[in-house]
């Protein structure tokens, strides 16, 4: 299975386990080392004792009255006699000896020098032409005590030294992180929308090219996305004087001939073309709302535009079809007022194509600035109202419209980060459909 951790991770525990192994390694070679120059000062004890111990004996014994006695040095006081030794003849009679000294561990007489056996090490030495001879034994088992006390002593300051270790690891490595860090959050930060270039000065020069990669792809993809709505907004524009001209051409058409298939022909084309006018006017409100800059330096009051948009719709349908409720007070906004009355009219008119004509169309802007259009209606289902702001998307298929109106109202959601939320059925009844946003207010930013 392929390992996920984070780079942090990542680095902290190589490096921690680079440390331990160096560590130890080092510790082991320094016990080597320190075992080797240990032996050899013990061995320099060792015969130390000998040569310092023989000429004292050789004294004692050579003014003894009694030769050949064995004498056995009594201890001044209790102690551990880690060193023993053993004064004997040519002919390996024992003369002298430690208090603490086991004769049967000592080994026969082989001539000056070292031995060593399973237990002991000795050091042999004699005077008199060999006839006084001295041999000092140590147990081994000293020795390794000596080790293993200075193995330790090499040990155990690791078990409290490498956790600080890795811990200063960690924390040196997350340090260093900070900057891919912060160029992780803010890239996390942007929107959907936002294609601007991510700062990334103070990235380590071996993340840096990589961030130069992103924000190049980002450009590229800004440049694609400004031309794709560059190119729909100038041809919504320029079939604008076509249009005109060729509905004015039907008209014209429709009002000279006498004939009623003629006539019926020129209406319907009439008809197709004030379609594609319409179509060509969302086209352009897509393109104001996706690449357009929607929040202001300014506020205005956005119940002076809601009023004017619904009076402006008001006048090609029904007496009483569209109710209008607003706040008393002013509701201060930032947005855009080319945008509010964009996302309004389509609010709007998406009611009035899709709703009920036996039941108006209520429209309500509260203080806190929500905007809420309602319609009477058949009950949606849930997959449906989910794909209703998809673009070409429509309620109703036998119904006009072109399924842009609610992808330029959720472009413009998008864009001033507030969620665009369909209902159906509308709150506290059994049918209908009901959209509202929450646009931004001078309250909200206090």
């Amino acid at each position: 299975m392929r390992w996920r951790a984070s780079l942090q991770a990542r680095l902290g525990l190589t490096l921690g386990l680079v440390l331990t192994v160096l560590w130890l390694l080092a510790a082991s070679v320094t016990a080597v080392i320190v075992r080797s120059e240990m032996d050899e000062v013990f061995d320099s004890a060792l015969r130390e004792t000998a040569e310092r111990i023989l000429p004292l004996a050789v004294t004692d014994i050579v003014g003894r009255e009694d030769q050949g006695v064995t004498q056995r040095l009594a201890p001044i006081r209790a102690h551990d006699e880690f060193f023993t030794y053993l004064v004997r003849d040519a002919e390996g009679r024992i003369l002298l000896q430690s208090h603490a000294a086991d004769v049967a561990m000592f080994p026969p007489w082989e001539g000056p020098g070292f031995v060593e056996t399973a237990s002991h090490r000795y050091y042999s030495d004699a005077a008199l032409q060999g006839t006084i001879r001295i041999t000092v034994a140590e147990p081994l088992a000293h020795r390794a005590s000596v080790a293993r006390e200075i193995q330790m002593g090499l040990g155990l300051p690791l078990l409290i030294v490498l956790p600080l270790a890795l811990g200063a690891i960690i924390l040196a490595v997350r340090f260093s992180l900070a900057p891919l860090r912060r160029f992780r959050t803010r890239l996390e930060a942007r929107g959907a929308r936002d294609l601007s270039e991510v700062p990334g000065d103070d990235l380590p020069t071996e993340i840096a090219p990589l961030a130069a990669t992103l924000n190049s792809l980002l450009s590229r993809l800004r440049d694609a996305f400004e031309a794709e709505r560059s190119f729909a907004a100038n041809a919504a524009h320029e079939l604008r004087t076509p249009l005109a001209g060729a509905i004015a051409q039907a008209q014209r058409l429709g009002s000279e001939t006498q004939d009623p298939a003629t006539k019926a022909r020129a209406a319907e084309i009439e008809t197709t073309l004030k379609r594609l006018t319409r179509f060509s006017e969302r086209l352009m409100q897509l393109a104001r709302a996706e690449g357009g800059r929607l929040r202001m330096d300014h506020s205005a009051d956005l119940r002076a535009i809601a009023r004017v948009v619904v009076d402006d719709l008001a006048r090609g349908a029904a007496p009483g079809r569209i109710v209008l409720t607003l706040p008393e007070t002013a509701v201060l906004s930032d947005i855009d007022p080319d945008a509010f009355a964009i996302l309004c009219r389509n609010l709007v008119e998406n009611a009035l194509r899709h709703g009920a004509d036996t039941a108006p169309v209520e429209v309500t802007l509260t203080p806190g600035g929500r905007l809420v259009v309602a319609n009477e209606g058949p009950v949606l289902p849930r997959d449906r109202l989910d794909r209703l702001t998809v673009r070409f998307e429509r309620a109703n298929v036998g119904a006009e419209g072109s399924g842009l109106g609610l992808a330029i109202v959720a472009a413009i959601a998008d864009r001033i980060e507030s969620p665009l939320v369909l209902e159906s059925p509308r709150p506290g009844a059994k049918s209908g459909f009901q959209a509202s946003i929450l646009l931004p207010t001078e309250d909200e930013r206090a």
